[in-house]
């Protein structure tokens, strides 16, 4: 490869950079080569390529600024630390600590879970049974589906969960006001006609393994 061609690869692995996110069209416009180039040089530079929109975007694995469930979102594209759609499912319940049903999922990953979840019912890595009336999935391992299943049934003794479009609205509320104890959570988010309980933020916070925050006492 010539000097002149390493300089135009890198100039356009920095405008990518600069991009964020491209397809691979644009990808192939940007290298100023074919469809088949470019599709080898973004394997060669590890892009990872979006969960949603049938893959179609791309991104260098240095750009993202990945959440703490590994995922992104760019533009409406979103992307995972974990993989492909099915990768990150098996990933996401994997790692939780009480399952996740399918409204949890969907909220976790901006996605219809009506649009995916077909996929997962007999998955090798994941087990899927109902508990409280809604399908759970759990992780195939013994040991951590044990743990998740008693994690889950000990929340559901305590009080419900919130729906998914209530959890959305106390995760937002809680990033925007981190100080805000479970109780003022729930009377601000009341105003706004969210009825949730305080004893529901605590079951939403446990089955993810968050914890509330407790603000030093001044002396």
């Amino acid at each position: 490869m010539t000097r002149e061609s390493d300089t135009r690869i890198e100039k356009a692995r920095k405008a990518f950079r600069r991009k964020r996110i491209l397809t691979l069209e644009e990808g192939a416009d940007l290298l100023d080569a074919s469809i088949y180039t470019a599709r080898r040089r973004l394997k060669e530079w590890n892009a990872l390529s979006s969960y949603n929109r049938n893959g179609r975007y791309y991104t260098l694995p240095d750009v993202p600024e990945f959440d703490t469930n590994g995922l992104w979102r760019c533009r409406g594209a979103f992307f995972s630390r974990h993989g492909n759609l099915k990768q990150t499912v098996v990933e996401l319940v994997h790692l939780s600590p009480g399952g996740l049903g399918g409204g949890e999922l969907g909220s976790l990953l901006g996605l219809d879970p009506r649009s995916f979840l077909s996929a997962f019912a007999t998955h090798p890595r994941l087990g899927r049974e109902k508990v409280e009336g809604r399908f759970v999935y759990f992780s195939s391992d013994q040991a951590v589906y044990d743990r998740q299943r008693q994690r889950r049934l000990a929340l559901n003794a305590t009080g419900r969960q919130p729906t998914p479009a209530e959890a959305v609205a106390i995760l937002v509320e809680k990033i925007k006001h981190p100080t805000l104890s479970h109780g003022e959570l729930s009377r601000k988010l009341r105003k706004q006609k969210v009825p949730v309980e305080p004893g529901m933020i605590e079951n939403l916070f446990a089955l993810h393994g968050l914890t509330e925050k407790k603000t030093p006492h001044s002396t």
